[in-house]
């Protein structure tokens, strides 16, 4: 099987679940872990005689969203009625929006392995209710139905069929995660269904313009899950073809514990979902001010935020990518900068190495870290001021991190001011001489790397609390003779 001669066609689908309090037609609660059942109000449920109301709050997280993408916001866009039988649909029908969706194209610049920029352009987002979850685990030989997520805000955002490998579609879904959760229309929480993707992959030899069948493989909700399906799609319908079989267009799931995908249904070219207007919703009608009123309360922007932190800071390129990341992990580091008054540079790698390092081991968010910003800032202050050394500091940052109190507590708790005392540094330098004549001959006579030896001798004897520069200057004196 020779993949050279192929290539994918890959399109997703993204279901994103909008951070509102509320669903998208009702006031029944959007609140994740509830009891079953509990919030499936008669709205949602669509007893006859109520009448849907469209959530202001997930409006505006739909268009604020288009804006980041640069798409078009649809002035006067439309609810329709998707028909379907399904267990978890209550009503029989989906309220989603069809022919004039909230967000009308759009894009996406990702950034490729090889450094370079490649823009996917999005079809659309539109705005839907979710449907309820279908329970098989609890249930030998049944299924439970539980109709607590019906209702709740969506947005689906449809890519252009633009991506050719699996790796480019991680690196799209990790770009349009982080830009929702910045925006903060979606928690993002993958584990919990707020962001779930349908995979469209298809492939065709290299160098033709016609697409090949695809199928399309149902809610992988994550970035490594959607890698290792999109993956082992190419492989599969590349060996059907090269062994004569046909790709048959249908709807797939991935199964995680073995790593491939297998058939669900079959899906013709077109489906009867009987699409007409909800005779219950008027068309949403936006304003050019509305629009504007909803521009003027953006935040700044991942990739914006970043360019600032290289040019303000003065960072490479790899250390304002980490810390802008996610947006309270930048909240934190500007924090950091602007409280302890010192180096940019400095202060980043204190918050990668040092405290995302902790945090990662004990798998900790930045939201519950130990050590607060303004306590990192204090901490890197008494670096400046030469109040601790470098390395005393990595002391005491894992005090910190443990809870024993703020830098200058532990500072003055543990006796760790740094010795600046150049006189006490310099009896100290005397006497590991006097004990060490022969390491002192050798050092004269050319064996450099004994300094190193010297300056162990001396850390050790102040008890790591000597100023490492006044150390290094006078000892360098004082063995020279």
């Amino acid at each position: 099987m020779n993949n050279s001669e192929w290539e994918a066609v890959i399109g997703l689908e993204v279901h994103c679940q909008l951070l509102t309090k509320s669903k998208i037609f009702s006031g029944a609660a959007t609140a994740y872990g509830a009891e079953a059942n509990t919030q499936a109000d008669p709205i949602t449920l669509g007893f006859p005689g109520v009448l849907p109301v469209l959530n202001g709050d997930a409006l505006k997280m739909a268009i604020k969203f288009g804006l980041a993408i640069d798409a078009k916001i649809t002035k006067r866009s439309v609810f329709n009625r998707k028909h379907y039988f399904y267990p978890d649909l209550p009503k029989g029908y989906q309220i989603t929006q069809f022919e004039l969706p909230i967000v009308d194209g759009g894009k996406l610049d990702i950034e490729l392995a090889d450094g370079t920029t490649k823009t996917i352009g999005i079809t659309r987002a539109h705005m839907e209710e979710d449907a309820g979850k279908s329970l098989h685990e609890d249930f030998i030989g049944q299924t439970g139905i539980d109709l607590n997520r019906a209702g709740t805000p969506l947005i689906e955002i449809v890519s252009e069929p633009e991506i050719r490998s699996a790796a480019e579609a991680v690196a799209y879904l990790k770009k349009l995660h982080q830009l929702v959760v910045y925006l903060g229309v979606s928690d993002g929480n993958m584990q919990e269904g707020s962001f779930r993707c349908d995979a469209n992959v298809s492939v065709r030899k290299r160098g033709t313009e016609k697409f090949g069948t695809r199928t399309e493989t149902k809610n992988v909700n994550s970035f490594r899950y959607v890698e290792k399906a999109i993956e082992y799609e190419i492989e599969r319908q590349i060996g059907v073809i090269e062994s004569g079989g046909v790709i048959v267009q249908e709807t797939r799931l991935f199964n995680p514990d073995t790593g491939e995908t297998r058939s669900m249904r079959s899906k013709e070219n077109a489906n009867d979902y009987r699409y007409f207007p909800d005779p219950d919703l008027l068309p949403v009608v936006v304003t050019e001010e509305d629009i504007e009123a909803i521009r003027a309360t953006m935040p700044e922007l991942p990739e914006a935020k970043r360019n600032r932190f290289m040019q303000q800071y003065a960072l490479p390129k790899y250390d304002a990518s980490v810390l802008t990341a996610e947006a309270s992990l930048a909240h934190y580091y500007e924090t950091v900068v602007k409280t302890s008054g010192g180096d940019p540079k400095i202060c980043a790698n204190w918050v990668i190495g040092d405290l995302l390092g902790l945090l990662n081991k004990q798998n900790l968010e930045i939201e519950a870290s130990p050590v607060s910003a303004p306590a990192l800032a204090g901490l890197i202050a008494r670096i400046a001021d030469k109040t601790i050394s470098g390395k005393i500091a990595k002391e005491v940052f894992e005090a910190m991190f443990a809870g024993e109190g703020d830098a200058d507590t532990i500072i003055k708790a543990k006796g760790l001011v740094q010795i600046t005392d150049e006189s006490a540094i310099a009896a100290a330098i005397d006497d590991i001489i006097a004990r060490n004549p022969g390491q002192l001959a050798e050092y004269r006579a050319g064996k450099d790397k004994l300094f190193g030896f010297f300056v162990g001798q001396a850390m050790k004897a102040t008890q790591g609390k000597a100023n490492p520069e006044a150390l290094n200057r006078l000892l360098k004196e004082k063995l020279a003779g």
